[in-house]
């Protein structure tokens, strides 16, 4: 398992990242992460769901529109607040996933995407958590910031980034990175039977140069991103093809994970 650290606690570093970006708009593509994987085991509609970790709201939002009964979470309080109002009826809340307030067996499909690398202490907590929480037949689907080369290369461009800023303070924790035995590992431990475990890329590191984005997102922006998926031009997605193809273990910036409660 290695650390990755940054300038700025986790917690801050949500809350500024929650503030600064309006509410997404429901996810749209459900041909990539997350949703292309949280589709995945959600079949029986009616079944309830908690997305733990909802922060600025484009899952949520999709399964809500479509009438299913969703419940959200997040640690970081203006991410909640900002979804209340922009949809009064969302139902979603302040939790931490290693102290949830609901019984045992509450959930048929809990959706955890991005929140457990952000867990200094307490990953094991969190899992039994949310196993105690699920029902029995239950499936989970929970991505994991992956140790390898491409995030390796994220991090030394991000650290080069803030030096060049003269940003410099005492680094502290920022994210955990696990290999896929590690992943496999914890949640076995807590019970779990695990289905699958994916490389993905959520953002390609390609899709961090410019160049290689396509041409509706040469021009960052965040909300349309997160909405569409990061998308990359027809070169850059012939390249990260072909990372991808011959070394995903490599080139996934995340590991998603699909287990059961038997």
């Amino acid at each position: 398992m290695r650390i990755t650290y940054r300038n700025h606690d986790i917690k801050d570093y949500w809350t500024s990242r929650w503030n600064d970006i309006p509410v997404d708009n429901p996810m749209q593509n459900t041909n990539v992460y997350p949703l292309k994987y949280s589709e995945k085991i959600i079949k029986n509609r009616r079944g309830k769901i908690l997305e733990a970790g909802c922060g600025a709201g484009r899952i949520q939002r999709f399964y809500h529109n479509q009438g299913l009964d969703i419940v959200g979470i997040d640690f970081i309080k203006i991410a909640i607040e900002k979804l209340k109002k922009i949809d009064p009826t969302l139902e979603v809340e302040f939790g931490d996933i290693t102290n949830l307030r609901f019984e045992s067996e509450s959930f048929k499909y809990i959706l955890a995407f991005g929140l457990f690398h952000n867990l200094e202490h307490g990953l094991e907590k969190g899992i039994n958590e949310t196993y105690r929480i699920l029902e029995r037949g239950g499936a989970v689907c929970a991505s994991f910031r992956s140790d390898n080369v491409g995030t390796k290369i994220t991090d030394w461009l991000t650290s080069r980034k803030i030096r060049k800023k003269n940003n410099l303070t005492t680094p502290v924790f920022h994210k955990m990175n696990l290999t896929r035995s590690e992943l496999k590992q914890i949640f076995e431990k807590s019970g779990f039977s695990v289905d699958s475990i994916e490389a993905v890329e959520n953002m390609p590191i390609l899709y961090r140069f410019p160049f290689f984005r396509s041409s509706s997102h040469k021009k960052f922006d965040e909300n349309i991103a997160r909405e569409e998926g990061y998308q990359l031009g027809w070169f850059g997605q012939l390249l990260q093809n072909f990372l991808m193809g011959f070394f995903p273990n490599q080139f996934c910036n995340v590991y998603v994970l699909i287990a059961n409660k038997l």
